[in-house]
């Protein structure tokens, strides 16, 4: 699919069930390393939950998907310079980039034919966790959940929090997060009055929900649709 933005346009796949009414919408971001099988995969699973399901290249700027060559499992051996790659397109993605873009996505979304009239969700991987909750902060009376799985989502302050009306879930890598600070963000949440649950997962390093890399748990995949899937039929029904 093509999204118009102003700054041109973004690609996207997107997935949704097969029977014809019309479904909840569901902004996705992917993780840096963007649209390929595995992320395909999830958003797929999650349509075939009652969901219509978006998924952006927010790298659009520099070409379509993939914009940089994977292998078809990333490992350790690689991640490093994938990400070395990725960092100047993750620095010339500035929050108002980010916004205009949101703005573009979620107008794309709540057009669709399939999609049913009121609030959605957005869910993030890594970095796409920290768009997520900024284009949640950013359009409190249009998305009802936030979703962000092993990522920053404390990287524009606290007062960025502020802002929050969705029901949140941030499920954390243990890795990339201490109970120190996860008790700061946590405190930070409370005092938003933010109705959220915020966790480690017991056991994980950075991406472990994503299948095709070595950062992979099974079990933390698991425990991230266990708290997806209530958090968006709770937070969309009651909207």
């Amino acid at each position: 699919m093509q999204i118009p933005t102003t700054d041109g346009l973004a690609d996207a796949f997107a997935a949704c069930p097969d029977h014809g009414e019309r479904h909840p919408g569901v902004l996705m971001y992917p993780d840096a390393f963007g649209i390929r099988p595995a992320i395909r995969d999830m958003a797929t699973e999650l349509a075939g939950h009652g969901y219509y399901v978006l998924v952006p290249n927010f790298f659009y700027r520099e070409g379509p998907t993939p914009v940089i060559d994977l292998p078809g499992h990333i490992g350790e051996a690689d991640r490093s310079a994938l990400v070395a790659g990725l960092m100047p397109l993750i620095k010339d993605l500035t929050p108002e980039r980010v916004l205009r873009d949101a703005d573009a996505y979620l107008g794309f979304l709540t057009s669709r034919p399939e999609v049913a009239a009121g609030p959605v969700a957005v869910t993030g991987y890594c970095i796409g966790g920290l768009l997520a909750t900024r284009t949640a902060a950013a359009h409190p009376g249009q998305v009802a959940a936030l979703a962000a799985f092993h990522a920053p989502v404390a990287a524009d302050g606290p007062e960025s929090l502020l802002r929050l009306t969705a029901d949140v879930h941030f499920g954390h890598a243990a890795t990339d997060i201490t109970p120190e600070a996860l008790g700061e963000l946590n405190r930070s949440l409370d005092a938003a009055g933010v109705d959220y649950t915020s966790e480690i997962y017991p056991g994980t390093v950075h991406g472990f929900t994503m299948s095709d890399t070595d950062a992979f748990d099974p079990a933390g995949l698991r425990l991230h649709w266990d708290r997806l899937l209530p958090l968006l039929t709770g937070a969309l029904a009651k909207s």
